[in-house]
């Protein structure tokens, strides 16, 4: 009997230690997993990599955003839409984060409860999806506007629990 549970345990532990870090990423961004049509490689871009990138992405939501009626979303200026991140840019805000207040409120309630510091692709993303959540806020009216602004400020809330995470820990 203990030998069986010893084995058993063993296996979670294996089974633990090579899966959680893949399917708990899964969790906030379902969409980040899938493959590529065009290859075997997974659609998981990441535009942050560098200080240089940061200032580009930056300089992609000052330059103005243009958000369809299918609620694509484009960069207006064409000298800034030409670069190759942002294609990356494109790929995460039309493939991969979510753009339903059903799915906005999913992802807030599994950040709420997020165990651990995000990863950068992932608090990008939560940033990103900030954005959008704030434009279709700000083009609602009535209930809808009120919806959108509470998905807002759970991510927003979300997000501000990352940043502080490593300080909010008691000392032991």
């Amino acid at each position: 009997m203990l030998w069986k549970t010893l084995l058993l345990l063993l296996f979670y532990y294996s089974a633990h230690a090579t899966v959680t870090y893949k399917w708990s990423r899964a969790m906030l961004y379902p969409a980040a997993q899938r493959l590529k049509r065009s290859s075997a490689a997974f659609l998981n871009p990441v535009l942050q990599n560098s200080l240089e990138d940061v200032v580009l992405l930056y300089e992609f939501l000052l330059a103005e955003l243009d958000i369809d009626k299918s609620q694509r979303i484009s960069i207006k200026d064409e000298e800034l839409a030409s670069l190759r991140k942002a294609a990356e840019f494109d790929t995460i805000c039309n493939e991969i984060i979510p753009k339903s207040i059903t799915e906005i409120r999913r992802l807030s309630s599994r950040l709420s409860s997020y165990p651990r510091v995000l990863k950068k692709e992932d608090f990008e993303r939560t940033v990103l999806t900030m954005v959008y959540t704030a434009y279709r806020a700000a083009q609602s009216q009535g209930h809808q506007k009120d919806t959108w602004v509470q998905s807002f400020v759970s991510l927003y809330k979300a997000l501000k629990h990352d940043l502080m995470f490593p300080y909010s820990k008691e000392p032991s």
